[in-house]
């Protein structure tokens, strides 16, 4: 079975149908926009080509886009493995059966999904240096900011996910004598991490667009060196907010096909894992069990 079939019915004859015809209509009125906002901009004389000129030169990508690129993905990829450490670890915190565990991480976990990311970011580059007598790093600004924020929503997502579970599963563990920490470890926790990975991709989407904030600090994202300091530097800043924006959208298609594969893999997997668990997998109607192509 599928992520997708899990969050939602597959649709009828009649949904089909609607949903192709909406499908049109949106694609139509989409190609509408684009087409208007590319007329708007050529009135504007923005397609000229000596505005595109500096991105065929090689300084451009080595010493603007390229550099940013590279911390943007540096602090990204830091913040996606810690927000998943700290998702996980708050998730397990708030599913506590000791109230003196489950509160102060409910606490946390509210306190830091309240809080705006942009303002934390800001706190922990100006404020902390206060309290700990000595300079923070602009990355580590970024990268703390960016792990308390998204770690906290991940967190909820996982309680999600393992509450959404059935109950049987943990009381047939613990029947055979696996302690919590096992059950939620090798049970639960895999399980809801597979049941919310749409939600966990999408917000670690939002945490890699979520570095844009590191220009707060001055901290050299793509966003910073790739427009405000190229543009500044040796251009239109419309013409490198375009290709930024390109750039963010080929980053985050790539993740997000990373996702869909790894999620067909993890199908296929628990296909052959039961197929061999259970050799006779034939059903009593006598159809023979179709391995899911997620």
């Amino acid at each position: 079975m599928s992520t997708s079939s899990i969050l939602y019915d597959h649709p009828g004859p009649r949904a089909k149908v609607r949903n192709a015809v909406l499908t049109v209509v949106f694609g139509v009125a989409l190609v509408g926009l684009l087409w208007w906002v590319y007329a708007k901009f050529d009135e504007a004389g923005q397609w000229e080509g000596y505005l595109w000129q500096p991105f065929t030169q090689t300084a451009t990508w080595t010493q603007f886009i390229g550099p940013g690129l590279r911390a943007t993905l540096w602090a990204a990829a830091v913040g996606m493995v810690l927000s998943l450490a700290f998702g996980i670890i708050f998730a397990v915190g708030r599913l506590s059966d000791h109230r003196w565990i489950s509160i102060p991480a409910g606490a946390v976990v509210e306190f830091f999904r309240a809080v705006p990311l942009l303002l934390m970011i800001f706190f922990i580059f100006y404020g902390v240096p206060f309290l700990i007598q000595g300079p923070v790093p602009a990355f580590w600004a970024v990268v703390i900011g960016l792990t308390l924020y998204n770690g906290s929503v991940l967190a909820e997502a996982f309680r999600a996910g393992i509450r959404s579970l059935p109950g049987g599963q943990a009381e047939a563990a613990y029947a055979i004598g696996m302690r919590k920490s096992q059950v939620m470890q090798l049970i639960l926790i895999p399980q809801a991490a597979r049941a919310m990975l749409p939600v966990i991709v999408s917000q670690l989407v939002v945490l890699l667009k979520d570095t844009a904030l590191g220009y707060i600090v001055a901290y050299p994202e793509l966003l910073q060196r790739g427009v405000n300091d190229l543009s500044a530097n040796k251009g239109n800043v419309v013409a490198a907010a375009i290709v930024v924006a390109a750039i963010y959208i080929v980053i985050n298609s790539l993740l997000t096909a990373l996702a869909t594969w790894l999620d067909r893999r993890s199908s296929r997997r628990a296909y052959r894992i039961a197929k061999q668990t259970v050799p006779d997998s034939t059903p009593a109607g006598g159809g023979a069990v179709a391995e899911p192509q997620g």
